[in-house]
């Protein structure tokens, strides 16, 4: 039997079965769901299959041979996949419920409009899900991480005429982004830390990493850092817990395959897949374990007072999360294996009888209603027993936290760079910029001084432009213009910093370039036929009138944010192989500015395409699902 192709065939198949899902005819619902189902359930009898054929061999990891997409002098982009226990724990889970969900979508969704875009979206999920589980090295990984995070906005916002789908939509992919910051800063400290990409068998190697660790504690301890905050904001651990129960907004069997049983989980599969790493380092597992007691506490107590079933259970699966952390943090991986199977089963029942649960729930208590005779005055005092409550009803404020630490800077910040106008950026920036680009070019007269603090200069600038893209409300073609100049400033200031080649200007722009002038020209036409509805001050829902032009800008969307369709995504990993190991500040502003500039791009699609239609001869659907 030919392993590798096996664990390829893993991933490819059930992204035929996505691409085959969008040539069938909307109608054709029957079709749609048949093939959906065949395929995952052939897919899960080979997985059967292969996993009693790989047991009975003696179950030794395989690591396939690494496939170089991009290499150069001292740099090399490696696509590596990597199949273990917890790999085969996870995709044998993931297969399963991923099954279920299929076949009782079929009943669930019959007649719903986007049938077919909820299958083939479940299929996209189901292929990064793969993609992500068999990942071997931190490239591999980040890719299916951003693969998982767009179909988990398009899932969301699956019911994208109405308001709270999107907007709850728009907010956990921002999370998801800011999460994102923690994987990218992770893989540049990495790069510099082993010289190489480093795969995850080789990180099984306990010399070789106790060798790294104790010749740069520093640097380990903050990529450990960087991993927990991926896996914190991925898992909605504390402080990002609020948004899961915003993600229930989405159909029932979505919320139930991603933020009950499988997606949620990949915060404990990337601490799982790193241990090796970081178990050594005490204050990382005391972290660790710091975030999931929170966590725990916190979710426990406001799962006990939710109103909503659907909102019980996402707080009832970050608690059990919370405990995860805590164990895999204590050195009972196994355990936390165990745990995550137990619990991913849980959850995906609870969620997909809760509507039957809900009914009977309301029958028992018009009929059988007792009211709560338990005295608690004599163990907590009213005042404090009252202001938990309310604390917990209010889900301790961990939204309104992280909105005011976060989200509202970016938006104050940007809301007083009111000078970055069209006229200013053709009179100023561009001089601006071309005045970098002849300091560039006469690198070995600038005074060591200046050329020392020039990349800091140039990457700020584009930041601010980006979180100006952010906070933009009247004009969505500046908005667009800023991210897309944001990208060329923050090849200004790498090219300042190290040698940047022509080549590598190449694989990173190139991408950004189409990208940007094909979404440009999307909005120049959008602004031709909806002249007085074409800001971002509310959502649109332009999308009802103009679908093509949705789904195409969409694909400029994903291409500019340097989503792995173009070599933009290769680019943004060879910007960061230029930042020395010991500019933090730099590397900080570089991956806020590909974070901020996501966020920033998906709201300008989101506004002008999705939600409410803005014209009153449309039906308007209720807020909420």
């Amino acid at each position: 039997m030919d392993v590798n192709s096996f664990i390829i065939g893993f991933i490819l198949f059930p992204f035929l079965a996505f691409v085959i899902t969008l040539l069938i005819d909307e109608k054709q619902e029957k079709l749609i769901s048949n093939l959906t189902i065949v395929s995952i359930a052939i897919l899960f009898l080979g997985l059967i299959s292969f996993d009693v054929y790989w047991i009975m061999n003696g179950s030794k990891a395989i690591n396939i041979q690494q496939t170089s997409l991009y290499q150069d002098d001292g740099y090399v982009f490696l696509i590596d996949f990597y199949f273990d226990k917890v790999s085969a724990v996870y995709l044998i889970v993931g297969t399963f419920i991923t099954l279920l969900i299929v076949r009782y979508s079929t009943y669930y969704m019959h007649l719903e409009v986007g049938y077919r875009r909820f299958f083939a979206t479940i299929l996209f999920f189901y292929f990064s899900y793969n993609f992500t589980v068999l990942s071997g090295n931190f490239e591999t990984l980040f890719a299916g991480w951003e693969m998982l995070g767009i179909s988990s906005f398009l899932l969301i916002a699956f019911y994208r005429e109405r308001y709270l789908p999107v907007r709850n939509a728009v907010k956990v992919f921002s999370i998801y982004r800011i999460g994102d910051i923690g994987i990218l800063l992770a893989m540049w400290a990495s790069h510099h830390l082993w010289h190489e990409n480093i795969t995850f068998e080789r990180l099984l190697d306990y010399e070789l990493v106790q060798h790294y660790l104790t010749e740069h504690s520093n640097v380990a301890l903050f990529i450990s850092i960087c991993l927990l905050v991926a896996a914190a904001a991925k898992s909605a651990q504390f402080p990002f817990s609020s948004w899961m129960p915003r993600a229930m907004e989405g159909p029932t069997p979505s919320s139930a395959i991603f933020y009950g049983s499988l997606s949620i989980h990949f915060g404990v599969f990337l601490l799982i897949r790193t241990m090796p790493f970081w178990e050594q380092q005490t204050v990382a597992r005391v972290l660790i374990a710091f975030v999931g007691l929170i966590t725990a506490i916190t979710s426990y107590f406001t799962a006990r007072v939710q109103p909503t079933i659907k909102t019980q259970i996402a707080y009832a699966s970050i608690t059990q999360i919370g405990i995860m952390f805590i164990e895999i943090a204590l050195g009972f991986d196994k355990l936390a294996l165990f745990h995550f199977v137990g619990n991913a089963f849980l959850r995906t029942y609870q969620l997909l009888v809760s509507p039957s649960v809900v009914a009977y729930l309301i029958r028992e208590q018009f009929y059988h209603y007792v009211p709560n005779r338990d005295n608690v005055d004599s163990i907590f005092g009213k005042k404090l027993l009252y202001g938990w409550y309310l604390l917990s009803l209010k889900e301790f404020r961990l939204d309104a936290l992280l909105s005011k630490l976060v989200f509202n800077v970016f938006k104050k910040l940007g809301s007083r760079l009111n000078f970055l106008t069209y006229k200013n950026i053709f009179f100023y920036f561009f001089p601006t910029y071309i005045v970098g680009c002849g300091l560039y070019i006469i690198g070995n007269y600038v005074a060591p001084w200046l050329h020392s603090i020039l990349p800091i200069i140039f990457a700020s600038i584009a930041l601010l432009m980006i979180m100006k893209a952010f906070s933009e409300r009247n004009y969505p073609r500046l908005a667009w213009l800023l991210v897309f100049l944001g990208h060329f400033w923050i090849a200004l200031a790498v090219s300042h910093n190290e040698y940047f080649s022509y080549k590598e200007l190449i694989w990173y722009l190139s991408g950004i370039i189409v990208a940007g002038i094909a979404g440009w020209y999307s909005l120049e036409w959008l602004k031709k036929q909806e002249p007085k509805l074409f800001t971002l001050y509310r959502y649109y829902g332009h999308i009802y009138e103009y679908p093509r032009l949705a789904g195409f800008f969409f694909i400029c969307t994903l291409g500019l944010m340097g989503f792995p369709i173009t070599t933009t995504f290769i680019g943004e990993d060879l910007i960061f192989s230029h930042v020395h190991a010991t500019q933090y500040v730099l590397a900080f502003l570089l991956s806020s500015c590909f974070v901020i500039g996501g966020i920033a791009l998906i709201r300008i699609y989101a506004r002008l395409f999705l939600g409410n239609h803005a014209k009153v001869y449309h039906e308007t659907p209720l807020q909420s699902s």
